[in-house]
C-alpha cells in the first residue's frame, strides 16, 4: 500500500479550501433549494464540490469519485482508490448559520478508509488520519475515551430514540453533522456514537477513520464490519466507541426488539 500520509494531506489542503469558500457564499448570501422534501442543497455545496473534484482528481487521476453532491459515475467500484466526498455535511445546519456542519473527505481503499480530513469551517479546527498513523485535530493526536459503563456515557444520537440507555444511566444529544459527531467522538468529547437511521458512505467514512485511529470501534449497529464502495452508498446504522463500551452498547442494542 503506498503511505497513505500523502492522501490525508492532500485531502485536508482541499478541504479547508472548501471550507473558507463555504463561509464566503454564506457571508454574500447564495440560492437553497430541496432536492428531494426534508433535503436541502444549496450554491454553496455545489461550488464546494466542484472546488474539491478540481483539486482532487487533477491530483490522484486514476482515483474514482462518490460525493453526496456528483451523479454517480461507478468510477469507485474499479478504481483501486476511490474518493468519497460530502462538500458540506450538515447543510442544515450550515444554512441556519448554525455551527454544525463540516467539510468530509475520504480516501478508501479495498473497501475500507485509509487517508481522511474533516474541516469545521466554525471552529477553524482541521481533522485529519492516515490508516496506521494516527487521528489528529490541527496535528495534535486523538485518543478516544476509555468510559467503561454505559451509566454516565455521553451519548451523541437522538435522545426520544435512546430512551432504553438514558434509562441505565446515560446520557443523549443530536448533532447536525454525522461526520462532526463522530470527531467529537474521537477527541473525546463524547463517549459513543449511537445512530438509529442509516447513513450513507459519505456521511461516515473519513470519520470512521478517525475513530478506528484514535483507538475506537466502529461497525453497523448489528456489530457489522462497514465496507464502502459497494454497489449501494446507502449503510445500516453505525455505532462507535471505546472497545468496552462499545461491546457493552452492542450487546444492549442487539438484545433490543
Amino acid at each position: 500500500m503506498d503511505d497513505p500520509r500523502a492522501d490525508r494531506d492532500l485531502l485536508a489542503d482541499a478541504a479547508r479550501a472548501a471550507g473558507e469558500l463555504v463561509l464566503a457564499f454564506r457571508a454574500r448570501g447564495m440560492r437553497d433549494w430541496e432536492k428531494l422534501p426534508g433535503d436541502p442543497v444549496s450554491e454553496a455545496d455545489l461550488a464546494s464540490d466542484a472546488l474539491l473534484q478540481e483539486r482532487l482528481k487533477a491530483a490522484r487521476p486514476d482515483y474514482g469519485w462518490l460525493s453526496e453532491e456528483t451523479v454517480d459515475d461507478q468510477s469507485r467500484l474499479t478504481a483501486r482508490r476511490s474518493f468519497l466526498i460530502d462538500p458540506i455535511d450538515g447543510t442544515r445546519a450550515f444554512l441556519k448559520n448554525k455551527p454544525e456542519f463540516v467539510i468530509s473527505c475520504a480516501v478508501v481503499e479495498e473497501g475500507r478508509p485509509v487517508a481522511a480530513a474533516i474541516y469545521d469551517p466554525s471552529a477553524d479546527a482541521l481533522y485529519d488520519a492516515a490508516l496506521g498513523h494516527g487521528a489528529r485535530k490541527d496535528g495534535a493526536p486523538l485518543t478516544i475515551s476509555t468510559h467503561d459503563q454505559i451509566t454516565g456515557a455521553r451519548l451523541i444520537g437522538d435522545p426520544g430514540r435512546l430512551a432504553d440507555l438514558r434509562a441505565l444511566g446515560a446520557e443523549a444529544h443530536t448533532v447536525n453533522s454525522a461526520a462532526l459527531r463522530l470527531c467529537l467522538l474521537a477527541e473525546n468529547k463524547a463517549d459513543a456514537v449511537v445512530a438509529v437511521r442509516p447513513k450513507w458512505d459519505w456521511d461516515l467514512a473519513a470519520g470512521h477513520l478517525l475513530v478506528e485511529e484514535s483507538g475506537g470501534v466502529f461497525t453497523s449497529s448489528k456489530g457489522e464490519p462497514v465496507y464502502y464502495n459497494r454497489t449501494s452508498a446507502v449503510q445500516d446504522p453505525p455505532l462507535a466507541a471505546g472497545p468496552v463500551l462499545h461491546a457493552l452498547l452492542l450487546e444492549r442494542l442487539t438484545q433490543t426488539p
